[in-house]
């Protein structure tokens, strides 16, 4: 298991330098940072000026390594829109959105597990078409388009809920549905295959012979098993949901990283898009590598593949 896991430490490494390597080179082909701090119609001396100061006249090589060593002792650099520390920015909001990102994962389990569950047990009837189409629909439909049915209804329509803003735990309540709608039907599909293979396997067949209740069994000796790959899921959909912030937050104006993120680009922010950036691809590589340990954990097989 320690070799296993040094290996997938390093790879997780290179994973996460290759990303920030590939994300600072995008960024800046995608505009000129010293036209963007200068601004539109200044004179070429002013460009030419900042682009000395802040060494944009180096080659990209150069400029990537000192961001890089820089990044690795914890400065992330100035905003060029907000005029203050980058890392002051991500810490007043990433509590918005590990909170959406974590709630929006217990929705989808609450939701997936019982749907799953039902599925297997009355498979190929209309209860188990009902919860296929459920994921189905979940899966076809854009989160955005739902979030905003979502606005539509209950904030619009029906006036129950607040339509953006983060004052307080009702504001979370669209943006949660929104994003974890979205992660359901992977659960619920794994759930479903996982239980329909464990109610036919022999030891629930002999808690059935010993005339145990149809509950016991169901929850205590076929969901048990069939919970396992679930776990890992768990960490990879995070990663998931914490990307994919950024489009929920934007509709719902939730204060959270997505939010600062599309503030960010609208404003030309290299360092905070950059930042955000690496932030969340580290995040998911992370996340990742946790899924991948867990499964080593769980089956040993996987050590030696």
């Amino acid at each position: 298991m320690l070799i296993y896991t040094l290996k997938r430490l390093g790879l997780a490494a290179l994973v996460a330098f290759a990303v920030s390597a590939l994300a600072f080179v995008l960024l800046r082909l995608s505009g000129d940072v010293a036209i963007a701090i200068a601004g539109e119609g200044a004179r070429a001396e002013d460009i030419a000026a900042i682009r000395q100061q802040y060494g944009l006249d180096r080659p990209l090589i150069m400029q990537y390594l000192e961001w890089l060593g820089r990044t690795l002792t914890g400065d992330l650099g100035q905003s060029l829109y907000f005029k203050s520390p980058v890392i002051e920015l991500i810490r007043e909001k990433i509590a918005t959105t590990l909170i959406l990102g974590l709630a929006s994962i217990a929705f989808a389990l609450i939701v997936s597990v019982p749907l799953g569950v039902m599925a297997a047990i009355w498979q190929n009837s209309w209860i188990d078409r009902l919860c296929l189409a459920i994921a189905v629909v979940g899966q076809a439909l854009p989160n955005f388009f739902f979030a905003l049915c979502l606005v539509m209804v209950f904030s619009i329509g029906l006036r129950w809920l607040p339509v953006s803003g983060t004052d307080g735990w009702e504001n979370f309540i669209m943006p949660t549905v929104a994003l974890g709608y979205y992660v359901t039907p992977p659960f619920m599909r794994l759930v479903r295959a996982g239980m329909i293979d464990v109610l036919a396997s022999d030891y629930v067949r002999t808690a059935r012979a010993k005339g145990l209740p149809p509950r016991t069994v169901v929850v205590k000796h076929a969901l048990r098993n069939a919970l396992v790959p679930v776990v890992a899921l768990t960490a990879v959909q995070l990663g998931f949901l914490l990307g994919g912030s950024v489009v929920i937050e934007t509709v719902f104006a939730l204060d959270g990283l997505g939010y600062l993120a599309y503030q960010s680009i609208a404003q030309k922010d290299f360092p905070v898009i950059q930042a955000v950036l690496m932030l969340l691809s580290v995040g998911y590589v992370g996340l990742t590598l946790a899924a991948d340990l867990i499964n080593a954990w769980l089956d040993p097989r996987i050590r030696v593949a």
